[in-house]
């Protein structure tokens, strides 16, 4: 299955719409505009939020917890590097691989492949095409990679 993540470029506050393969909204992501550091809310298409994103604050790197219907699901923290960017993500006992700098990375559990993600270049706002090999990780997964593009945001930001 896949799902296409797109960030609404004139809105004040981090907001981004999440489309099925048939372009008909999924989800919605908003983020609170007055708020110190990213804090993500997620809507499913009735208006129901289900999820959230959360940066912690005062942390040396960012650092973002991942709230699923009221339960804390993981966190991604930022590694302090010099030259490529790294994140530490525990999150459903998945992992990440890939380059984190062009933001096109694959998730496995074990070392089974359940999601990839790419960033499209050369679109307003920020845009990635997600492949999800089975549809019972969908919400999760479109969760972590929200998490990780605010992940990436906040640290382009300092």
């Amino acid at each position: 299955m896949r799902l296409l993540i797109k960030q609404r470029v004139f809105a004040w506050a981090d907001t981004f719409d999440i489309y099925d393969e048939n372009g008909a909204v999924r989800y919605t992501v908003k983020g609170e505009i007055f708020s110190f550091g990213h804090q993500l809310h997620v809507y499913d298409a009735y208006g129901n939020e289900i999820a959230g994103i959360h940066q912690k604050l005062f942390c040396f790197t960012p650092q973002f917890e991942i709230v699923i219907g009221g339960r804390l699901y993981g966190t991604i923290k930022k590694e302090f590097t010099f030259f490529k960017p790294a994140y530490d993500i525990d999150f459903n006992g998945w992992h990440v691989q890939g380059d984190f700098w062009d933001h096109d990375y694959t998730v496995y559990s074990g070392n089974m492949p359940i999601m990839q993600i790419t960033k499209e270049w050369f679109t307003w706002g920020d845009t990635y095409v997600i492949d999800i090999a089975n549809p019972q990780d969908e919400l999760m997964g479109m969760v972590l990679a929200v998490a990780i593009d605010a992940a990436i945001c906040s640290q382009d930001n300092n």
